[in-house]
């Protein structure tokens, strides 16, 4: 594996990070203060959200997230890394780009798997940036960190299909600009656990769907995105917008989560940067007890093992992205896992340690920290939490050490 980026890479670098000194840090304030005039009515879109999707599709910094695709430049999942990085430094600057999810999966599900009417009617949009979309794949009820528990129905009745379930957690659906829903659900309760699930795009506006209500992080709505909990009650949809065919819903669950499981972490990886660059100007900028605090050993220790970590789980990373290209998201399902647990653990221990570097003032919204850990927190529930990450790994590296059977 090479360390160096490609020159394709360092291009796009580079024009990723000027376009973020650029127009996205000098706006963060303008996001938030747009975000506040709204009052109540939050689940508004920032006018500076659209002025800057518009200057980044301008110059090309656009669909960046898929690959093997006429959509985009088609880059590579290791190419993709560190610009994915660079987005996420703040929040909400992957929508500039049109690389945020929950839609950067849902694309990438209509790209590989859609039929061509599904494309032109979905696809085309959500790659113009014109709409956004929502996955519903968790459930209240069920542990859905196995997807074969899923109790959502999905039933065939002639020409339509009925759902009935309720999901949770289903990002996006409260933004008004959400058009579609890929919902997953059972079609048979018959055969193999892996083939009984299905997906299937619903409209927002179809008869049956109810929003019960918002789902706060740790008390921050989210908005204008939010985490909704869904009611679908005999919700009928066209036989027509089941996606593949009945009984590949977990087939295809595993072709979106993969990419999206290390898209989280190259995300996580700049906010834990930029964490620690916040944690270094705050240290070097305070005196405690006669002397700047940065002078302070602890501080030093944990500045040394901040580096360190975020090196380490920079590499993982990239190692995992190449195998993906390379070998396929099968071969790299271990690399995957290990990452998906490594960097959000590591990205908030980073977020605990800028806390406490800036005091009283890093529980307030004034550092960013308390936000940006409230976000992180949730990537260790988000696509699988980290006990199930760690069953695959264990159970990997089980195999390679299980006695061979002895010939006779």
């Amino acid at each position: 594996m090479d360390f160096e980026h490609s020159a394709r890479t360092k291009s796009y670098m580079e024009k990723l990070q000027k376009f973020m000194e650029d127009h996205v840090y000098p706006n963060e304030q303008t996001y938030d203060d747009q975000m506040t005039a709204f009052g109540t009515n939050r689940w508004q879109n920032p006018a500076i959200l659209e002025e800057l999707k518009a200057r980044a599709k301008a110059q090309g910094l656009w669909n960046l997230f898929l690959p093997e695709s006429g959509h985009g430049p088609g880059l590579s999942n290791l190419e993709y890394a560190p610009l994915c990085e660079i987005m996420g430094r703040v929040s909400w600057a992957p929508e500039v780009f049109n690389c945020s999810a929950p839609d950067t999966g849902n694309m990438e599900v209509l790209e590989r798997y859609g039929a061509d009417w599904q494309k032109e009617k979905f696809l085309k949009p959500l790659l113009a940036g014109e709409i956004r979309s929502v996955f519903c794949m968790t459930e209240p009820d069920v542990a859905s960190s196995d997807a074969t528990n899923i109790r959502t129905r999905i039933t065939r009745d002639g020409d339509h299909y009925v759902i009935n379930g309720t999901k949770w957690w289903s990002s996006g659906a409260l933004d008004p600009r959400a058009k579609v829903f890929i919902v997953m659900g059972k079609t048979s309760t018959e055969g193999s656990r892996h083939t009984q699930q299905s997906q299937i795009l619903v409209e927002p506006h179809t008869p049956g769907i109810k929003i019960k209500r918002n789902l706060p992080v740790f008390g921050y709505d989210d908005a204008p995105h939010g985490h909704a909990e869904i009611l679908f009650e005999n919700v009928r949809v066209p036989v027509e917008n089941i996606i593949l065919g009945e009984g590949r819903g977990f087939e295809i669950a595993q072709g979106r989560l993969g990419p999206g499981r290390i898209h989280h972490c190259m995300r996580t990886i700049g906010v834990a940067e930029r964490a620690l660059e916040k944690m270094c100007a705050r240290l070097l900028s305070r005196e405690a007890f006669g002397k700047p605090i940065a002078e302070h050993s602890v501080w030093e220790q944990r500045i040394g093992e901040a580096r360190t970590n975020i090196e380490m789980c920079r590499l993982l990373t990239m190692k995992a992205a190449w195998m993906m290209d390379v070998a396929g998201n099968k071969v790299a399902r271990t690399e995957i896992a290990m990452i998906k647990v490594a960097a959000p653990n590591m990205a908030l221990k980073i977020l605990d340690d800028a806390i406490q570097a800036f005091g009283a003032c890093g529980v307030t919204k004034d550092s960013g920290m308390a936000r940006a850990y409230a976000s992180v927190r949730t990537l260790r529930l988000a696509d699988g939490p980290d006990e199930v990450h760690n069953r695959t790994i264990a159970r990997l590296e089980y195999g390679k050490h299980a006695p061979r059977p002895k010939a006779r």
